[in-house]
């Protein structure tokens, strides 16, 4: 399975190119710095909750697109992550729910 695509490459290339504003301005309108807008599409910061909103307001298309984009980038990045993954098998199954 590859790697799920990071919210911030979706930003980046194809969603914010289209809206045609300067970065400082999305950042703006967003109530954020440019400083973190350019983290999240540089991949070096996650669309957390709070920014998964911010992001479905201002695009139009809610806060779970960007939500579950980011959480199936970090779950597969934790699950290839050996050292993690060694650590998760090691806990104990104490029954279903």
């Amino acid at each position: 399975m590859r790697k799920p695509t990071h919210p911030g490459e979706i930003l980046r290339e194809d969603v914010l190119p289209t809206i045609k504003l300067p970065k400082i301005r999305i950042a703006e309108a967003l109530g954020i710095s440019r400083q973190h807008l350019d983290r999240v599409l540089n991949e070096d910061a996650p669309v957390t909750p709070e920014m998964a909103m911010r992001l479905g307001k201002f695009i139009g298309n809610g806060p779970n697109v960007w939500a579950n984009m980011q959480v199936r980038h970090d779950l597969w990045a934790l699950a290839n992550d050996k050292q993690k993954a060694r650590e998760i098998d090691d806990i104990p199954v104490y029954g279903a729910m």
